[in-house]
């Protein structure tokens, strides 16, 4: 049973460190990049769709990325939703294909990017504390129960901070790395 309980937290823990990771490749650091797009949605014949499922991408040059839609009366709807993103970019449509050509960061923007990092750096901290919350509480009522013994619960806690740390870690070394990329010129 605190086996199972701490594997649980675990997963959820893992899952908190892959969406940070996520989140962060969103976050332009100069150089063009398709995962850029991952959260832009296109209206296509009135759902919302996403970005990568209706075009491909291609990268020519460090700041351009070209999208050739696999259907091309879509090209209006994904040029709008382009503009309509908080990506920055202006995109230019010659009728087959979208060219997106990234303005240069400049050290305040670049600075803003840093707080947004760090602003998703917590939040997933956060996840993670509350992750560890819950499976403690879990923990208490198994030995409140009787379901385990003691010293197995408080073995249990002394495993749970440890997993839990280490995933603190783990995002702070992303968190890290992003901000030594954003500020890198």
């Amino acid at each position: 049973m605190i086996q199972e309980t701490l594997g649980d937290a675990r997963t959820k823990m893992d899952k908190a460190v892959e969406v940070a990771k996520e989140d962060f490749s969103t976050i332009r650091t100069g150089r063009a990049n398709p995962s850029l797009f991952s959260r832009v949605v296109v209206d296509y014949y009135g759902s919302p769709t996403p970005l990568q499922q209706l075009a491909s991408f291609q990268n020519p040059e460090a700041r351009t990325l070209v999208i050739t839609p696999y259907d091309r009366s879509s090209l209006g709807a994904i040029e709008d939703a382009l503009r309509n993103s908080d990506i920055g970019a202006n995109p230019s449509n010659d009728g087959n294909i979208i060219r997106v050509v990234l303005p240069e960061l400049t050290e305040e923007r670049r600075k803003e990017y840093v707080k947004v990092v760090r602003t998703k750096a917590e939040d997933a901290k956060i996840a993670i504390r509350s992750v560890r919350r819950k499976a403690k509480e879990e923990l208490d009522r198994i030995q409140k129960d009787g379901e385990a013994g003691e010293d197995e619960v408080t073995r249990g806690a002394n495993e749970l901070e440890s997993i839990t740390k280490k995933h603190v870690e783990l995002v702070d070394q992303l968190l890290s790395s992003k901000e030594t990329e954003l500020l890198e010129v």
